[in-house]
């Protein structure tokens, strides 16, 4: 897929999809993934990283309720990455990262990860572009390292919502009484900024992708849900993972 222009890019289904088909589809995925995540978490040889980014309103803690929800909580640990703190700021950027690194038989949910240091700062000139190059060449470091040295596995999604959708999502954030808790003025002024958040993003993706990037459209959350547990169950089968035998 071209990521050179997500505006482009479609962020609904195919006209082929079914939703209802689809939608029993990923609940026979999430069943399969509960004995995949047990049998990761038995033979303790692999460590799965999922990194979550995606503009505000595109659903990425829907996404983790209903994909991950149903897994064993003893082996799935999710961390959203906010504001560095006075501390963080003290180290480098990839310190507070590195804290939460998935150990060998777990999941590790980055909801917003280290690609926000690249990403909110840019936008905001909190950086310069020379930092910005910088710090993509100390990510994709961090990421061999995770994967090299500690067998982990790493997939990245960016969930891809229409400009209308997510104007849509946050002005239900006002009007729906259930959802008001979440609003936030200031993620207007970010849905403001989109055309400079996907130039961020097509950039992190050129320079970024020695770990490919999965392109998830996020206007239709059944479809999401589905492409995102698909890709999570096809990962953990290729491992070919086994019980290990009775400890001697």
């Amino acid at each position: 897929m071209d990521t050179t222009n997500l505006e482009k890019i479609d962020a609904r289904a195919p006209e082929s999809f079914d939703k209802q088909k689809t939608k029993e589809k990923t609940q026979k995925i999430l069943e399969e993934l509960n004995e995949l995540q047990n049998l990761l978490y038995a033979e303790s040889k692999y460590a799965i990283l999922v990194v979550i980014q995606g503009m505000d309103a595109s659903g990425k803690d829907g996404l983790i309720r209903h994909v991950f929800g149903n897994l064993n909580p003893q082996g799935v640990t999710v961390h959203s990455f906010k504001q560095p703190t006075a501390e963080e700021l003290a180290h480098d950027f990839l310190w507070r990262i590195h804290l939460h690194a998935p150990a060998k038989g777990y999941i590790q949910i980055f909801n917003r990860s280290h690609y926000e240091d690249i990403l909110i700062t840019r936008v905001h000139k909190l950086i310069d572009d020379e930092t910005a190059k910088q710090r993509m060449r100390a990510i994709n470091d961090f990421e061999n390292l995770l994967v090299e040295n500690n067998n982990t596995e790493i997939l990245k999604f960016y969930l891809h919502v229409s400009s209308e959708e997510q104007h849509e999502r946050l002005q239900e954030r006002i009007n729906d009484k259930t959802k008001q808790w979440k609003y936030n003025e200031q993620d207007f002024v970010e849905a403001a900024l989109r055309k400079e958040y996907l130039n961020a993003y097509e950039d992190c993706f050129k320079h970024c992708n020695k770990i490919p990037w999965t392109i998830v459209p996020a206007d239709q959350n059944w479809y999401k849900e589905y492409l995102v547990a698909e890709k999570l169950c096809n990962t953990l089968k290729n491992l070919k993972m086994k019980y290990p035998g009775i400890k001697k």
